[in-house]
């Protein structure tokens, strides 16, 4: 086995807190979510240690209630099989429509497997290897089916697979996403776009890191990338361009906040462990080691966020009425200690004056108000 490079993360540590389940891969909707939320510990840890997340909270007494159903993974999957048939005939077309590009077919490389064998390593040298005869300026067209990207988090090497990577049109790469929600009069839920945008980020700057290893130009990499979803009521796939340069930069921005999983996880105690086997009182202590940073917006992506609610609800921690209220209060750890500061039960701290002299005038000019209204 080849030594490890000193720079590199040892894995060892995160795989002893994961147990001997098999690590969960991050994917561009982990990444987000991770991003979404860059000051939590835990997140941080679990993802990189491929732990189960809903495996785990289940285990906890907190099973997720929140994901796709069925029904829309299956619409979803049929939705992209029509857009794959016939060689990916559609996204042909809708590569002309949307680019003036006069192409009229294209290969397909199928990197789902290689040779029979699925496994991400071998995806993504062969990835590499298509990618580079492809931007050398070799001219065929060629779309790549779930390519498999790099991308660093946290001090990890996660995989990316976008659904598609268009060949070079117009002399640059466009990554292609495949949703199933529709595009009424050429406007879809604004929600899930925005979703499928940060995705799409994820899968470009992932792009950028895998055509930096191979020293190619990163200026043939498109900061648009391609959305196809039906059009209208009918499963009519309909293209559009969507801009990235707002999310690529909010993205990189976002990933340099990370604090490196390998690090918090040396931190923990030896006993530390995250397996959903151990007992669950071993589980929980590992838990309230790691720094959470809840919110309610982690209610809707996060596997382990009623977990996270109901602790900071024991702690009456600020966290629990959301970001806002969280971060008027630096330095305040509870609802409990911000009252009795503002009742005179106890005086407030020196890092926690300025806080208190603001929620005291924001409580006169309340009082204000109200009388004024009376």
């Amino acid at each position: 086995m080849p030594p490890q490079h000193p720079s590199e993360p040892s894995p060892g540590r995160l795989a002893v807190l994961r147990g001997p389940r098999p690590p969960q891969e991050y994917t561009a909707r982990k990444i987000t979510a991770l991003t979404a939320n860059p000051a939590c510990a835990r997140r941080a840890v679990l993802d990189a240690a491929g732990v189960d997340k809903a495996l785990l909270a289940q285990r906890l007494g907190h099973e997720p209630r929140f994901g796709q159903s069925p029904f829309a993974i299956r619409r979803e999957r049929s939705f992209e099989a029509l857009v794959k048939w016939g060689g990916y005939a559609e996204l042909v077309r809708l590569l002309r429509e949307q680019l003036g590009t006069p192409v009229e077919e294209a290969a397909v490389a199928d990197l789902n497997e290689v040779g029979g064998d699925d496994s991400l390593a071998l995806r993504a040298r062969e990835t590499r290897r298509l990618l580079g005869r492809l931007a050398s300026g070799a001219d065929e067209r060629l779309i790549l089916d779930r390519p498999v990207l790099t991308l660093e988090v946290a001090g990890q090497t996660a995989h990316v697979i976008p659904q598609a990577l268009s060949h070079r049109t117009g002399g640059r790469f466009y990554v292609v996403e495949i949703r199933s929600f529709p595009a009424i009069d050429g406007q879809a839920n604004p929600t899930a776009v925005a979703q499928t945008t940060k995705q799409a980020a994820v899968s470009v700057l992932a792009l950028q890191h895998t055509f930096a290893e191979l020293g190619l130009a990163p200026e043939a990499i498109s900061h648009m990338f391609l959305l196809i979803c039906p059009k209208d009521f009918s499963n009519r796939p309909y293209g559009r361009l969507i801009d990235l340069r707002q999310e690529l930069q909010a993205l990189r921005f976002q990933l340099s906040r990370l604090r490196r999983a390998d690090d918090l996880a040396h931190a923990l105690s030896p006993s530390a462990t995250l397996d959903a086997e151990r007992p669950e009182s071993e589980i929980d202590a590992t838990m309230r080691e790691l720094d959470a940073s809840y919110t309610p917006d982690c209610l809707s992506f996060c596997e382990m966020s009623r977990y996270c609610r109901d602790e900071a609800t024991a702690c009456a921690s600020p966290a629990r009425l959301g970001g806002a209220v969280r971060n008027s209060l630096p330095g305040i750890d509870s609802l409990r200690t911000a009252l009795g500061r503002l009742d005179g039960v106890s005086a407030p701290g020196t890092a926690e004056e300025a806080v208190i002299a603001r929620l005291r005038a924001a409580e006169r000019l309340r009082r204000l108000r109200g009388g004024a209204t009376a």
